[in-house]
């Protein structure tokens, strides 16, 4: 019988805990330039999106020559109002060789560290030389994330933050005081954004906004922005990206969902995993705007999914951590799957009095 391992949310919480928030987002962004480094090698494909009026529902799969993976996530910007997550996700890896699962995980958790680790790695290539404060208009539930991933990979200390709901800024800067940043509030994300070396533009509604304006954008500043994306949702001005070099996860995808779905197919983009491989230069001088257009591309959840299941299982003994699922169907003749249902119906219910069917 082929047991599957199955990391659950409260699982997830412990695992990160032990590791440490901060320490798990940094190892993960040098996963995650690995998985870019060898992006030729990648099967990659956009995500396939079901729209409602309430939100999204995304299959996001990618695979390589020994691994199949996917994550099945969600995006309703109005569920906290109604009690609900933003975001929840749960992920799979399957074996190519035989099609059999082998690691199944929940992504709520998980997703938010992907997300900072992507960041990170962007800015990594893109982030101006010495950064040290990070601008993050939206305080959900990303935001203590991105500013671990950004001090992480740049040292970021000081964070400036805006939210048009002051209670989510207020949780930011409980939770980011207690993880030793210097928190500012700001009135407006104009006000966030000046002095910023960095700006995270992450929220969620799913409209054409314009979240920061081209008139607050100012030479030098590298512009993170991954709000939740979808077809007519933006957050910065056309007008910025034109004045930028923009860089994105994998272009067929963002010129739909992305910052540059309202510009013309031909504006030009660079996709990051170039970047890593030497192949397209990141940032070139000190002045130049940079915006890293991200939508979140599978590659980075499968990446995600590897190295947690490597993580846990690397010693070869069950994490304790770990619960184990019969996912698999394995009759022991393989044309027999009816055996599987016949067995069944010759033990006794549990907690029944009647006799075994014969």
């Amino acid at each position: 019988m082929t047991r599957v391992p199955y990391l659950d949310v409260p699982a997830t919480a412990r695992w990160v805990a032990r590791r440490g928030a901060e320490a798990v987002i940094a190892d993960l962004t040098d996963a995650l330039e690995r998985d870019f480094a060898r992006w030729p090698e990648l099967e990659t494909r956009p995500r396939l999106a079901s729209h409602s009026r309430d939100g999204v529902i995304e299959l996001m799969p990618a695979a390589d020559a020994r691994t199949f993976g996917f994550k099945l996530v969600n995006g309703h910007p109005r569920n906290p109002s109604r009690g609900y997550q933003t975001v929840t996700a749960l992920g799979m890896l399957v074996d190519v060789h035989n099609g059999y699962p082998s690691f199944l995980a929940e992504m709520t958790i998980l997703t938010a560290l992907r997300t900072a680790a992507t960041s990170a790695l962007a800015a990594r290539y893109l982030a101006p030389r010495g950064a040290r404060t990070l601008a993050l208009i939206g305080a959900g539930a990303q935001a203590e994330f991105q500013a671990l991933g950004m001090r992480a990979e740049l040292g970021v200390e000081h964070v400036r933050v805006f939210d048009v709901d002051p209670a989510a800024t207020a949780k930011l800067v409980r939770n980011a005081t207690a993880l030793g940043f210097h928190v500012e509030p700001c009135a407006d994300a104009a006000q966030a954004a000046r002095g910023a070396d960095v700006v995270t533009t992450c929220t969620a509604d799913k409209r054409n906004a314009t979240v920061l304006h081209d008139a607050d954008v100012r030479p030098g500043q590298h512009l993170n922005a991954i709000g939740g994306d979808c077809p007519g949702k933006t957050e910065l001005e056309p007008a910025t990206l034109r004045r930028a070099s923009v860089f994105v996860e994998h272009e067929e995808q963002t010129r739909v969902e992305g910052e540059i779905q309202n510009l013309p197919g031909d504006f030009p983009v660079t996709e990051l995993w170039q970047v890593v491989t030497g192949r397209a230069a990141g940032r070139r001088s000190d002045d130049e705007i940079t915006v890293f257009d991200s939508v979140g591309f599978a590659v980075e959840d499968v990446g995600t999914l590897r190295f947690v299941h490597d993580d846990l299982l690397a010693t070869g003994a069950p994490d304790p951590l770990l619960q184990w699922l019969d996912l698999v169907a394995e009759p022991a003749d393989p044309k027999d799957l009816f055996s599987l249902v016949a067995a069944v119906d010759r033990e006794p219910v549990p907690g029944s009095t009647a006799a075994p069917v014969r």
